[in-house]
């Protein structure tokens, strides 16, 4: 009875509606989404990916790296640590939004599938080792970070709309089928270029097996869809600059302009220099950013003014 009585007092003291706290939450989760990605690529870049040759030990019958391993294994070691400070936040955040979990369903389910997507994380990461860094295992291991941080970004952009009471307006059907179209090129590009990655000489380790595709061909191929995103984002600018009703995405929508721009800059620059692998880095930066200023611009266009209409 005292234990039940314990438990019930404990959940009267968590928040019942967003609070600052519960957005800060929701932003850590999203930096520390798109930190990884970046530490991750550190790992690739300065060859440390087999720096830990076995999963979940680092060494067999070791948890930690052993001398042997040198700077490769204290590397990706390091890496895997960061995990749980994902799931650190991962766990506070469901904690905060507990006595929500009925009121704000969404909320709550978006922070249930992050948490749950770190131990899945983890797990391929460890298929990634075990198979001396197969290419194609590595995608799906950058492409689940991918998905993690645009659901954290719908995340904060919900928690953000509960604590600041924002509206938004429905937009204009072709607004919404403009905004989706850019969401997928998006997604399409950052697909290729983890194919164009897979094919280039930054493997993570010289053992690590490569795709034996034309370089030339799948970087081609990855631009197209770029090209695409650019259309679409330019025909963004030109339906909201004609309508006052849709101001609340002109900021987003340039955010993107930004970001597309700058992204597309580093692309071509390490391309014609040789790949150096501070602007690969930088490009894997980009490509989280990519996938946050589209998902913001999709989900306040089409997904935000239903989820407000939802919760009132």
């Amino acid at each position: 009875m005292s234990s039940d009585l314990a438990a019930s007092s404990w959940a009267e003291k968590l928040p019942t509606k967003v609070t600052p706290l519960v957005h800060g939450l929701a932003i850590a989760s999203l930096i520390s989404q798109i930190g990884i990605i970046v530490t991750g690529g550190a790992v690739r870049l300065t060859k440390s990916g087999l720096g830990c040759s076995s999963w979940p030990n680092c060494v067999p019958g070791s948890m930690t790296p052993v001398p042997a391993m040198g700077i490769h294994g204290i590397i990706e070691f390091a890496n895997r640590t960061l995990t749980f400070v994902l799931l650190f936040i991962a766990i506070a955040f469901i904690v905060s939004v507990w006595s929500m979990r009925r009121s704000h369903p969404t909320i709550f389910k978006l922070g249930l599938v992050l948490l749950l997507g770190i131990p899945a994380q983890g797990v391929i990461g460890g298929i990634t080792v075990l198979t001396g860094l197969n290419p194609w295992i590595v995608s799906l291991h950058f492409l689940l970070s991918g998905t993690l941080v645009t659901l954290a970004t719908l995340l904060v952009n919900r928690t953000r709309t509960e604590l600041k009471r924002l509206s938004f307006p429905t937009t204009t059907r072709t607004i919404r089928q403009v905004s989706i179209a850019a969401w997928i090129f998006s997604i399409i590009s950052v697909i290729l270029g983890t194919i164009v990655t897979g094919t280039g000489p930054h493997a993570g380790d010289a053992t690590a097996p490569r795709h034996m595709f034309d370089p030339l061909l799948v970087t081609r191929m990855h631009t197209a869809p770029v090209y695409l995103l650019v259309l679409a984002t330019i025909a963004l600018l030109v339906l909201i600059s004609r309508s006052t009703a849709d101001r609340h995405l002109r900021a987003p929508v340039l955010w993107l302009v930004a970001v597309i721009a700058l992204q597309a800059a580093i692309g071509y620059v390490q391309h014609f220099t040789g790949l150096p692998i501070g602007l690969v880095l930088l490009h894997m930066l980009g490509a989280s950013l990519l996938l946050v200023a589209s998902g913001d611009v999709w989900d306040r266009a089409t997904l935000l003014p239903k989820y407000k209409r939802v919760q009132n």
